[in-house]
């Protein structure tokens, strides 16, 4: 129960003491006014409850007002009492006035009244006396609550008017001050706001606004048209982004650990949209609107989007399909008819194939490589900073919660996994203190030695047995061209694809057993290891891929296009990726999540394995940045497969997976899979693509660089040709010789991109250097403060 405290309003002061009182400026002031005004609801408190046990005895309808002896915080006590509890200092009370369990119970008469009496001591210095020494008589009891409660509404309206008249009286600036420190709801501010606007200062009349003209109202229309308009494209910026609503309800069941897998997956696509488009627009469109004129021989069977040869072979998504020439020049397309050249007119913008074809792919390259580099360093930046203390148990007990989940059995193993995180960092600390002996050591070495041995020698294993068979299928293959068994000569070109795929399918749970084995000291090393060793064999073999399409390209060209086979083979490993993806979800998912739930009986489903998922993911990439150069449509493959695999992953991750029970940080994840994609990834797709440019002889039958003996000359005939036909671009000429082919150019742009990668990672380091320093300071300030609470001072 309330009751309304009446405060007396001086009638006559001098506005000139206005200036001597507090300013609504003035935040420690404020302070000190939710201090006094909490005290007199304390001591008002106190004198009730006295009255209340008087009242105890006479009945017992009483006995709902009987309250237990008073609890209240020694800072909250009267004035009078305040000098025997020292202990406090005025800063402290100032900080538990602000407090919301000191402010929430406050009735809005209270506030009203406290805020009444501020606005009128701003104009007049207040005189009256405190609460405490008013007699006790004149103080509302409780006896006569029953007769106060109907006129407790009337003074109240009355108090809000004279709040009211006195906000009216300030300035617009003070006015509007006063209105966010109140402590009402944001209504019963508005309703103040709107009673008191109208006036300003002294005047007291409302403001007289004349009529606006047309010109004048059809603006104001315009401008909040305009502004509505913009803040509902805002409100669909996020509607519009992909997969908005299926991310959080990703985040909502199994946290950031997992999301982070779906937010990599949608960088990829982003990166391969960009891309494509890229190529749609400089290469791929401009090729369809000028068709060779040889028509495509073979006929569709069905098994070209499985196999990618056959009549894909013949079209737009491979590197043979491409022409030499200048594709707009009518020369170029009747170099026969003399006549047609002479008297045709010139050409004003050449669009050259060859030099379209490769500027567009060391383009997109090129802006890849800046896209990875900043993403990479922003996201080492934002892990080192934000997750840099991850050894302080203080923060993984007060910080480490996800509160994006909101499933319970999600909550449960959130908590399971932090319970799990606090037991390795005492344990990581306890074997510290205590380490381990000679014997044991040598014991750990051992097992590790043996278990990178075993991992070592199944990837040589696997690459021998790749290469070997890779001899031994190019050799059938060569042998049954000289048949006609079409369907015999189509699966076979599918065997290398689907025994890399077997080993990238099986492999991995073979390193699962060693890991089980080793019995790692954490389970973050457990998975750093495990990306390790299925990064080394899809690297492995894919190197080795790269070495036989380069080195077959002289018999390869004897029979056909040999762009044209390699770009055939990422295409199939691409697909055959796909292939076995699903399998990797239905039997390790899907399968293993029934056989739980009916055979054994239990509760538990397979967990989402963020590490496996994620490397595959980066070898899809990897193999679409190697093929990009040979299939330009290779991208939109990668798209196609992308999308399919966001929409299965998330059917079963919600119907068959469980969060992973190993604690993980969603931005070193980030950091993790950007590194990786950038590193071995693109920069192993740039070297071999570089190389191809640069150094192979391109085949005579078929694409763009037919005519030439590399790649790379292609730009220096086109410079040449430029230079004959306008003498006026002779500085283009000296820029491509000085600087494009001078090599020293290329190696200051590598330097000055490694020098802003260096420059990154020192300012990361630096601002560790400043946390653990700020770290410190805290720590000191915090045991002074200790040492002097405890000293009583």
């Amino acid at each position: 129960m309330s009751h309304t405290v009446a405060f007396t309003f001086p009638a006559t002061e001098n506005r000139e003491a206005a200036s001597q009182d507090i300013s609504p400026y003035d935040e420690g002031a404020v302070h000190d006014s939710f201090h006094q005004l909490i005290e007199e609801q304390s001591w008002l408190a106190e004198q009730e409850e006295v009255e209340m046990q008087n009242l105890a005895p006479r009945g017992r309808e009483n006995l709902a007002y009987t309250v237990s002896p008073p609890r209240r915080t020694e800072a909250w006590e009267a004035p009078g009492q305040m000098a025997e509890h020292p202990d406090f200092s005025s800063a402290t009370l100032r900080i538990l006035a602000s407090m919301p369990s000191r402010t929430i119970g406050r009735s809005r008469g209270a506030v009203i009244s406290q805020y009444c009496n501020r606005t009128a001591r701003l104009r007049r210095k207040s005189t009256r006396a405190p609460l405490q020494e008013v007699s006790r008589s004149a103080r509302p009891s409780i006896r006569q609550l029953d007769l106060d409660l109907d006129s407790s509404h009337e003074e109240e309206d009355n108090k809000r008017s004279l709040l009211v008249k006195e906000l009216r009286s300030l300035p617009a600036s003070q006015r509007i001050s006063m209105l966010r420190t109140m402590p009402l709801s944001l209504g019963e501010k508005c309703k103040l706001r709107q009673e008191s606007s109208g006036y300003s200062g002294t005047l007291m009349k409302p403001k007289t606004r004349a009529p606006l003209s047309h010109c004048s109202r059809l603006k104001y229309h315009i401008i909040i048209g305009f502004r509505n308009l913009w803040y509902s494209l805002l409100s669909l910026r996020h509607t519009l982004q992909p997969w908005h609503y299926s991310l959080k309800q990703i985040s909502g069941r199994f946290g950031s650990s997992i999301l982070s897998y779906f937010l990599f997956l949608k960088t990829l696509l982003m990166f391969n949209l960009f891309l494509f488009l890229l190529l749609l627009v400089f290469v791929v469109a401009v090729q369809a609107a000028y068709p060779p004129t040889t028509p495509n021989s073979k006929a569709f069977t069905g098994l070209e989007p499985l196999t990618g040869a056959g009549y894909f072979n013949h079209t737009l998504m491979y590197y043979g399909y491409y022409s030499n020439f200048t594709l707009n020049d009518p020369c170029a397309f009747s170099p026969n008819s003399s006549t047609n050249c002479r008297q045709g007119r010139p050409v004003h913008l050449p669009y050259n194939m060859p030099l379209a074809y490769v500027l567009a792919t060391g383009v997109s390259f090129f802006v890849t490589c800046l896209l990875l580099v900043y993403s990479m360093s922003h996201s080492f930046g934002e892990s080192y900073r934000v997750d840099s203390a991850s050894g302080d148990l203080a923060i993984k007990v007060f910080c480490a919660w996800d509160y994006k989940v909101i499933q319970k059995r999600s909550v449960r193993l959130q908590s399971e996994n932090i319970c799990t995180h606090l037991k390795e960092c005492l344990a990581e600390r306890r074997s510290r203190s205590r380490p381990l002996n000679l014997c044991k050591r040598l014991q750990r070495l051992a097992i590790l030695l043996i278990a990178w041995t075993l991992s070592l020698g199944i990837v040589l294993g696997c690459v021998l047995g790749v290469h070997y068979f890779s001899i031994y299928i190019y050799q059938v293959h060569h042998e049954k061209l000289l048949t006609s068994n079409y369907l015999g000569k189509e699966a076979l070109l599918l065997a290398l694809p689907l025994l890399v795929s077997l080993i990238n399918f099986l492999i991995p749970y073979i390193y699962n057993l060693l890991a089980a084995w080793e019995k790692q000291e954490s389970p973050v090393l457990e998975v750093y290891v495990a990306i390790c060793r299925n990064l080394i064999l899809k690297m492995v073999i894919l190197g080795l891929l790269c070495y036989h399409w380069l080195s077959r390209k002289e018999t390869t060209s004897e029979m056909e296009c040999w762009e044209n086979f390699v770009g055939q083979e990422l295409y199939r490993l691409v697909v055959m990726d796909f292939i076995f993806c699903l399998l990797d979800t239905f039997f390790a998912e899907l399968m293993w999540r029934v056989i739980l739930e009916k055979k054994l009986q239990s509760k538990r489903r397979p967990e989402f394995d963020i590490a496996r998922n994620v490397l595959e993911l980066i070898y899809g990439q990897t193999l679409t940045w190697l093929g990009v150069f040979f299939a330009p449509l290779l991208p939109v493959v990668q798209i196609f497969k992308l999308l399919l695999l966001f929409y299965i992953k998330k059917t079963s991750l919600m119907r068959n997976c469980q969060s992973p029970s190993k604690p993980w940080r969603a931005s070193h994840m980030s950091t993790i899979f950007i590194t990786l994609l950038c590193f071995p990834s693109f920069l192993g797709a740039s070297i071999f693509l570089s190389y191809t440019i640069w150094a192979v002889k391109p085949s005579k039958i078929c694409g763009p660089f037919r005519d030439h003996e590399t790649i790379y000359e292609s730009g220096k005939t086109w410079v040449l040709k430029l230079e004959k036909s306008n003498p006026n671009l002779t500085w283009f000429t000296w820029i491509h010789q000085h600087l494009i082919q001078n090599s020293f150019f290329l190696f200051l742009i590598a330097g000055i991109l490694l020098a802003v990668i260096y420059l990154n990672f020192q300012v990361v380091k630096g601002q560790r250097k400043i946390i653990t320093l700020l770290k410190e300071q805290i720590a000191n300030v915090s045991g002074v403060c200790f040492i002097l609470c405890s000293s009583g001072t």
